[in-house]
C-alpha cells in the first residue's frame, strides 16, 4: 500500500468514526417502550473497530513519514515545513488584509488612516511564500504516491 492510499484510507476512517459518534447521540436515548433505530451495542463494536484501524494507520504512517527522507530531509519535517508555512500565509494575509482596508472619511477634517507598512512589499512575500508552499505540497504529493507505507 502507498502512503498516500493510507492518508486517505484515514480520512476515511475519521469520516466514518465521525458518523459512528453522530449515530451513537441520536440511538442514546429512546421513548419509555421503544426501541432505538439502531442497536448502540453494534454501533459501538464498529466504532472500536474503527478506532483499533485508526491507530494502526496512523502508527504506519507516522513511522513512514519519519523514514522517508528527500534531499537529506525526513517526511515529517517536510510536513511540519508546509504546516508552519500555511500558519505564516494566513496570518501575513489577515495583516494586509487589514493593512489594504481604506477608512473612509466623511469631512476632510477628519483623522486620515494609512497603512503602517508597504502594502505591494508585503504582497510580494505573501506571493511568494504561496510559492514556496505549493512547490512544497508538490514535493510532498509526489513522495505520498511513491513511498511504500511501513
Amino acid at each position: 500500500m502507498k502512503l498516500a492510499e493510507a492518508l486517505s484510507e484515514r480520512s476515511d476512517v475519521r469520516r466514518r468514526i465521525s458518523q459512528l459518534e453522530s449515530r451513537l447521540q441520536t440511538n442514546a436515548k429512546v421513548q419509555e417502550g421503544e426501541k432505538p433505530a439502531e442497536d448502540p451495542k453494534k454501533l459501538v463494536q464498529e466504532l472500536n473497530g474503527l478506532i483499533v484501524r485508526l491507530e494502526e494507520l496512523i502508527t504506519r504512517i507516522n513511522l513512514t513519514n519519519a523514514a522517508t527522507t528527500d534531499g537529506g530531509e525526513s517526511l515529517t519535517a517536510l510536513l511540519a515545513r508546509r504546516d508552519c508555512l500555511a500558519v505564516k500565509i494566513n496570518a501575513l494575509r489577515s495583516f494586509l488584509d487589514a493593512a489594504s482596508a481604506t477608512a473612509t472619511r466623511g469631512m476632510r477634517s477628519e483623522i486620515k488612516i494609512l497603512s503602517a507598512v508597504n502594502v505591494a512589499e508585503y504582497q510580494k512575500k505573501l506571493d511568494d511564500l504561496s510559492g514556496e508552499l505549493r512547490q512544497l505540497d508538490v514535493r510532498i504529493q509526489a513522495l505520498n504516491w511513491t513511498t511504500e507505507l511501513q
